[in-house]
């Protein structure tokens, strides 16, 4: 597991080209473009419904988009379900927090690394020596993973009986377990107190200076953005309205009028 930031290239993390998304007679995302470099931690905000969750779940593999291109490491994921994607190196969390509720935190650390496990069903059933050293390898990183997020006490209880702040740390803990080169992140504050968000904002900082992965948050929460991103990109009704600096999009005109009505401006 990448503890230290290595030297990044300058290939685009993912880029994104023409991206629009149709339900029906419903344009979710019109047009939307983005390159994202390596070792960058980005911000994509609007107001509610504007089509930020559908960008993410196209990029992920779980809508098809009605058009345009998404490149993940140069890579077309065309018709790619959502686990290839993750296997290019794309990982993320969710608005309502998704995790297994009856296996154990270890567990959900564990089972998200299926994808690379390096050996197949005759392995498993027949034990091989091959079998054992990937389970050991798989529980030892496992283990590492819950000790850095301080989560090693919580190792053995279901994820439905800690607190909601814990469950949602141990959702990025499970996320960055794929070996991700970018980690979409959902409203990572959603649900969570004051306090809460001021640890949120410190652990997502602390992931971005101490793991190999470039960052890509969707949040409600401005202060968490602001304090977080120093590339904001805004979308309303499914376009693009403004990108810039957290400084340039708190002050954008088209921005204040998307969150706070005409009648402010």
């Amino acid at each position: 597991m990448a503890q230290t930031q290595v030297q990044r290239d300058n290939a685009p993390v993912i880029e994104i080209n023409g991206l629009t998304q149709r339900f029906g007679g419903l344009t979710a995302v019109d047009d939307f473009n983005v390159k994202l470099m390596p070792g960058k931690l980005t911000g994509l905000i609007g107001p509610n419904g504007a089509g930020k969750t559908t960008v993410f779940n196209l990029v992920s593999g779980f809508y098809q988009p009605t058009e345009g291109q998404i490149l993940v490491g140069g890579k077309p994921t065309a018709g790619f379900k959502p686990h290839k994607v993750t296997a290019l190196g794309v990982a993320r969390t969710f608005q309502n927090i998704r995790l297994w509720n009856d296996m154990t935190v270890l567990d959900n650390i564990r089972v998200a690394q299926h994808y690379w496990l390096g050996y197949g069903f005759f392995s498993s059933v027949f034990r091989t020596k091959r079998y054992k050293q990937r389970e050991t390898q798989i529980s030892e990183e496992a283990n590492e993973l819950l000790e850095v997020f301080d989560l090693k006490r919580f190792a053995d209880e279901f994820p439905k009986n800690l607190p909601y702040g814990t469950q949602r740390k141990l959702e990025i803990a499970r996320a960055l377990s794929t070996h991700p080169k970018l980690l979409l992140l959902d409203e990572p504050a959603a649900g969570l107190n004051s306090h809460d968000v001021k640890d949120l904002i410190r652990l997502i900082r602390w992931i971005y200076d101490n793991f190999d992965v470039s960052i890509w948050m969707i949040e409600h929460h401005m202060d968490v953005v602001m304090e977080l991103c120093s590339h904001i990109k805004v979308i309303d009704f499914g376009q693009t309205i403004a990108e810039g600096t957290p400084e340039e999009i708190r002050n954008h005109p088209a921005v204040i009028t998307a969150y706070l009505g005409d009648d402010v401006i």
